[in-house]
């Protein structure tokens, strides 16, 4: 089936600040619409709303057939206690909802129901619209491809990271919605997953907008791009891919900036004018007054024209500012300025690895032999359970080892952001939680720290595990200027952090000195930041690329 998924003057907000306004979005069969904008600006209340999940301050929304399936991808994948992959990708695919609602409909035949053949019909065809009919045989095929762990009654609780990943991949490849709602789906996923991703989401039929810090992804599948810019409070909608978004944005932003200087120029100038022509007029009634007894009647004339004239020279200029067409000046965007705080130099053995070998389960790491030295920039590549973040553990000495020797070398001061964030997950405030990893730092002095990362007020005293995931982030990146670091540890950065945030990043590594550990799938941060060696690791083996 086809739908388009029409939205017309919608509104949302925060309490009393509003998130966006008027927005108007045509989602037709085909298209590919990038959200993008700053964290907060509500893309993910956007796509929420869209879903027909939340109600719209103002608006509405319509879905023509109204029977189409819209299928809501959120940011990270809810593991319920007790369901396995098999129920996972039944619930995401809405398999779950429609087996649900026909099974109903089933004991309403029964029953004898008035309206339970149409009811049991409709549902036995968004079932089978859904895909129900054979899902659990595309599934295996599906999770066998992306290498998820044998047997789909696995509980999703007891799967990794990375396996957690591809069951959200593999739920979205199994989905056969009308309308396809994508909050950032790039998430955690490595180089082969976001090749299928991008395979998938270039071939559907079906309109899609997704939410993605990913430019190599945007530039590879966007059609159009909608940007909530929460600076300006606008609303646009670019036409052509992501490329000819930045290219038009930048166009646009530039005009903004000149009309507005040549407004500014043209209003200052007609200003002065006005001044001046005040000012002589004052100087003529000055003088008339000075000289009003004077008997010479051709000289006081003279004198009350020229006043009158000024006057109304005056009045002509005022006119034409009043009648200059306002042009606002364009709101300066609030910027992520960051830099990493460098300590005391580290000694010239960072870290070492001799013969290590870590068994968890079936999987086997090592064995591992590795030294990384002072001012090593290394980029750590691989696939989703390859054995990247076990790797960074062992470096860091945070794995016992099942065999072998790890040691990390004098001085080292390590700042890491980890992929779960996990410093930033519990339940004690944020500014409790930051204060506890800078125990020298006033708390003053954190909260002005923390504001200059677009986290104020409104966040220190919330629970940090109540923080999105763009926040925990940022939080993250904070501590990294709040102290003194040589050895960064970043595993996948660039995850939940919006566009601005992530080349402010990029900027930053550019910059430091130190020792730089980087796991990241994020090519276009692979292409920008300079590395000097390149480990692989493969199924537990580290090798040199």
């Amino acid at each position: 089936m086809t739908a388009t998924l029409v939205a017309k003057d919608l509104a949302a907000g925060h309490g009393d600040r509003t998130l966006f306004a008027g927005l108007d979005l045509v989602v037709a069969p085909g298209d590919v619409i990038g959200l993008v904008g700053a964290n907060g600006a509500g893309k993910s209340t956007l796509l929420r709303l869209l879903a027909g999940l939340d109600t719209p301050e103002h608006g509405e929304l319509r879905l023509s057939p109204p029977t189409a399936a819209v299928g809501h991808l959120p940011q990270e994948p809810e593991r319920r206690e007790g369901e396995t992959v098999r129920g996972f990708l039944a619930r995401r695919t809405g398999v779950a909802a429609a087996q649900s609602a026909m099974d109903e409909a089933t004991r309403g035949l029964v029953d004898g129901t008035p309206g339970a053949d149409d009811a049991y019909a409709a549902s036995l065809e968004r079932w089978l619209a859904l895909g129900g009919a054979d899902l659990d045989e595309r599934a295996e095929e599906v999770a066998g491809s992306l290498g998820l762990p044998t047997g789909l009654d696995r509980p999703m609780t007891s799967l990794s990271g990375g396996q957690a990943a591809r069951a959200q991949l593999a739920s979205l490849l199994l989905s056969r919605y009308d309308v396809f709602l994508l909050d950032e789906p790039t998430n955690d996923l490595d180089l082969d997953g976001l090749e299928r991703l991008e395979r998938f989401v270039s071939g559907l039929r079906a309109g899609t907008v997704v939410v993605s810090h990913d430019r190599e992804f945007l530039s590879r599948t966007v059609t159009k791009v909608l940007e909530l810019d929460l600076a300006q409070q606008e609303i646009t909608l670019y036409g052509g891919g992501y490329a000819a978004y930045l290219e038009e944005r930048e166009t646009a932003r530039r005009h903004a900036r000149e009309d507005y200087e040549e407004y500014a120029d043209k209003r200052a100038a007609l200003e002065g004018r006005a001044r001046m022509q005040r000012s002589w007029m004052d100087k003529g009634v000055r003088n008339a007054r000075r000289k009003a007894g004077d008997n010479d009647k051709i000289g006081r004339k003279f004198r009350s024209e020229a006043s009158e004239k000024q006057a109304a020279k005056a009045r002509q200029t005022q006119r034409m500012i009043e009648r200059l067409d306002v042009v606002e000046e364009p709101r300066k965007e609030w910027e992520l300025r960051m830099e990493i705080a460098a300590a005391p130099r580290s000694g010239s053995v960072v870290a070492t690895l001799r013969d290590a070998e870590v068994r968890r389960g079936d999987f086997h790491f090592g064995p591992v032999s590795l030294r990384i030295d002072l001012a090593d920039r290394v980029a750590v590549t691989g696939a989703n359970g390859a054995g990247k973040s076990t790797l960074l553990a062992a470096l860091l000495g945070r794995l016992t080892l099942d065999a072998g020797h790890s040691a990390v070398g004098s001085g080292v001061v390590v700042g890491e952001i980890d992929q779960a964030r996990r410093l930033f997950h519990g339940t004690d405030s944020l500014l409790d939680a930051f204060c506890a990893a800078v125990p020298d730092t006033e708390p003053a002095d954190v909260r002005t720290l923390l504001a200059k990362f677009g986290l104020k007020a409104d966040h220190v005293l919330r629970p940090a595990v109540g923080l999105s995931p763009g926040e925990r982030t940022r939080a993250a990146l904070a501590l990294l200027q709040g102290r003194g670091v040589n050895l960064l540890v970043l595993d996948e950065p660039t995850n939940h952090l919006d566009l601005p945030a992530i080349e402010q990043l990029e900027s930053a590594l550019d910059s430091y000195t130190g020792t730089l550990l980087l796991v990241t799938h994020d090519r276009r941060m692979l292409d920008t930041v300079r590395t000097t060696r390149c480990l692989e690791v493969a199924h537990g083996k580290v090798t040199e690329c």
